[in-house]
Formats: C-alpha cells, structure tokens, sequence
C-alpha cells in the first residue's frame, strides 16, 4: 500500500488524499462507513471523474476532502499544507481555494437574495472591494457564464434549472478558487442543457486554470470532460485509471458493468453487444460482507474474495485495481 500511496502522490498533485475515512453514527451501536480508507491524488490543472451508484460515498468523499465534512480518519493535504492543521488566515485562505458546485440548483440557493448578492457573498469575506469594484465584478462573472449582467438583481425563483447552475458556478469562481469539486452539476438539469453546462466548465477550467473533482452518475459526461476516472463502491475505491484506459479496458467487474451499461448512438451495435447484469442488491453500508464488498454481485468471486479484502494496487503503468482475479491475472 506504501507503494501505491507513493505512486498516487508526487509534486504535481494539488490535493492528495491517505487513508480517508468518514463515517456516521446510524443508532446506538452501528456505523455507516461512507468512506472507507479512500487514497487519491489530483493533479493541478487536470479533471479526476468520479463515479459508482448512488450511495457509493462520492459526494461525502468530495464534501470531506474541502472540509465540508471532517474526517473521522486520514489526511487531507492541499497545496502541500495538511488541512486538519489550518487555522486563522491559512484555514480562510484554504476555504478561498477550495468551493463547490452543488447538485441541485434549486436548493443551493437562497430565494431571499438577489443573484448578485449570491455571487459577490465570498468577495465579502474574502476581498475588500468597493461596491462599484463588485458590481463590476459580478457583470462579468455573469457574462463568463452566459448570462447578461440584468440578472444580477433577478431571484432564483425567476430563472430555469440551467440558469441557476450558471450562478452556481459563477458563485464558486468569485473567489478566485484554485479547486472545485463539481457535486453532480448536471444530474437535475434537461438533457439539453447538460452539455452545455460541462462545456462551460471546460471552458472555464482552460481560462482560469482550475482543478475538478467531478461527481457524477452520467459516464458518457464523465468521459467527455475527465482525463482520469475513479471507480467507488461501497465506500471504497475499486478502480483508478486514465479516461483512455479506464474505457477501453475496464479491470474491475464493477466497472466493466458499470462501463457496459452506456447506450451507444448505433442501433446495431447497441442490439449485439454483450450487457453485464449485476444480480443482486447493494450491502448496507452498515454492515458490509467481510473480505470484498463487492463478492456478493460478482461473477468472478472466489474463496480468497470472503477472507481477505483486495486493496488497491497498481496492475498496469498507472491504472490502479482493487480486485483479487486482477491482481493474480496481472501478476
């Protein structure tokens, strides 16, 4: 595991991520084991996807990692600092860099402000510009998002689900951030305007030079914008890869269902090709099955798969598996 902390962590990462854990109190006795020992590293200026079913753990992943959410376990290092250690003006420049674009853009913002006074709330804390500096500001965060600056004196309940998931993204750059974790951006929006919304974020992410942890159910938008993948189960990472790899040769069983279940835009190939039904339901988070958490829906499973479970190792230059079959088959 030393190696593949190594690997995952070098000088290029803006984040890196050891053994992280967060886990809820369900009851008196029992615990609900969102994340469980998570390692990860995301490079400056790059897209890591991430994706699984719902109750997977992504979204608490990504909420912990900036704080949102403290960790029961593990370490969180931005910047080269360890965020448990923050304080004072580092903790504040910490939660400059850091934001979030939240998956519903109908409760993320409040009906009691007008759009500008969401926009420029963390140039309040933040900055010290004066109200002509703001409102000059805000105009062109609108404007970089597709919006005229009119509707910054407009209320959230006088714009459409795409409209306000711009103001949402326009909220996250009014700070300058360095990272931004993109918390299903696209999920509650129209099929039409979901393209254009990771469009912009590719847009946005080549002019300011962004990070992205990208959250999302939708693997056909995960591959379009990401340039790795990581792959949750359970609370558990159980693949990490290249975009390129993690398509074209998915190790894992997970993912290879996961990956088999895309719809493809050619009727013929759609009918033929073979579709990979996992049976069964998903543990509890509560009580996981011992050894892998995924050995009851898989096909492959083996004895070693109850007794032990797999960690996440590095079976090909840079593409990382949690899978006992995997592991003796690129030994």
């Amino acid at each position: 595991m030393d190696q593949v902390i190594e690997k995952l962590q070098n000088a290029d990462n803006i984040l890196e991520v050891t053994d992280l854990c967060k886990f809820f109190k369900a009851g008196r006795k029992q615990t609900l084991k969102a994340v469980d020992h998570v390692t990860i590293g995301i490079k400056r200026g790059e897209t890591l996807g991430l994706v699984g079913e719902s109750g997977c753990g992504k979204t608490t992943c990504g909420r912990t990692m900036i704080k949102l959410y403290e960790p029961t376990s593990g370490k969180v290092v931005f910047d080269g600092k360890d965020i448990s250690t923050l304080k004072g003006k580092d903790l504040l420049e910490f939660k400059k860099n850091v934001q979030i674009i939240f998956q519903d853009p109908y409760a993320s913002l409040d009906p009691r402000m007008t759009i500008g006074e969401i926009i420029s709330e963390g140039m309040d804390i933040h900055f010290h510009f004066s109200e002509e500096e703001k409102t000059k500001r805000v105009a062109d965060l609108l404007n970089k998002v597709g919006l005229s600056a009119e509707y910054a004196n407009r209320f959230a309940h006088e714009l459409s689900g795409g409209q306000r998931q711009r103001v949402g993204i326009a909220r996250a750059l009014a700070v300058e951030p360095k990272f931004i974790v993109c918390d299903e951006p696209i999920s509650a929006l129209d099929v039409s305007i979901q393209a254009q919304v990771v469009n912009l974020l590719i847009k946005l992410q080549k002019e300011f030079g962004l990070t992205y942890l990208f959250i999302s159910h939708d693997l056909s938008m995960v591959k379009h914008i990401s340039d790795r993948v990581g792959v949750m189960y359970l609370g558990s990472m159980v693949e990490l890869a290249s975009n390129y790899d993690l398509y074209g040769e998915p190790l894992h069983p997970y993912t290879q269902a996961l990956i088999s279940a895309i719809p493809m835009a050619d009727p013929d190939g759609e009918a033929t090709r073979e579709r990979i039904k996992l049976e069964g339901e998903v543990p509890s988070p509560i009580n996981p099955p011992p050894g892998c958490k995924f050995r009851p829906r898989c096909r492959y499973a083996m004895d070693i798969c109850e007794k032990e479970a797999p960690k996440l190792i590095e079976v090909k230059p840079n593409h990382f598996v949690a899978c006992h079959l995997c592991h003796q088959q690129h030994k």
